[in-house]
């Protein structure tokens, strides 16, 4: 069985994080730990270099914990939300966990919001923590 984070870096990520390695030892689950960036061009070196470090803490932090996982990130073209339904259903993933901001209705409305997104479109279960 094989549950999926998404990590974007925000504390709500991380917090999703620790609720997932609780689920994860609950029912023998594998993590996969999941980063999205739209395009990897020579501009967006820095924030590779960055999502990479985030990643490997992350995968540090749950094999302490005794729970398998692996990290993954994914520069496919796509934004965020798609990244992670499309990395979910390739990977058979039984469910999504992912931290959620606060944010507007404005600004959902100018800027979208990755976590609905996931919500309305992935084929599992959405656990969202914020």
């Amino acid at each position: 069985m094989k549950f999926l984070v998404g990590l974007d870096g925000s504390n709500a990520a991380k917090d999703a994080l620790k609720v997932a390695v609780d689920h994860a030892k609950a029912f023998g689950a594998e993590l996969l730990i999941a980063s999205s960036l739209f395009k990897g061009t020579d501009e967006d070196q820095e924030e590779i270099k960055q999502k990479e470090s985030d990643l490997a803490q992350a995968e540090q932090e749950v094999k302490e914990t005794g729970v398998e996982c692996s990290t993954h990130l994914l520069i496919r073209g796509l934004t965020p939300g798609e990244d992670l339904v499309n990395f979910a259903d390739e990977n058979g993933v039984k469910e999504i966990f992912i931290g959620v901001r606060r944010r507007s209705k404005v600004g959902k409305l100018l800027f979208g919001s990755t976590a609905q997104f996931v919500i309305l479109n992935a084929k599992c279960p959405v656990v969202t923590v914020r």
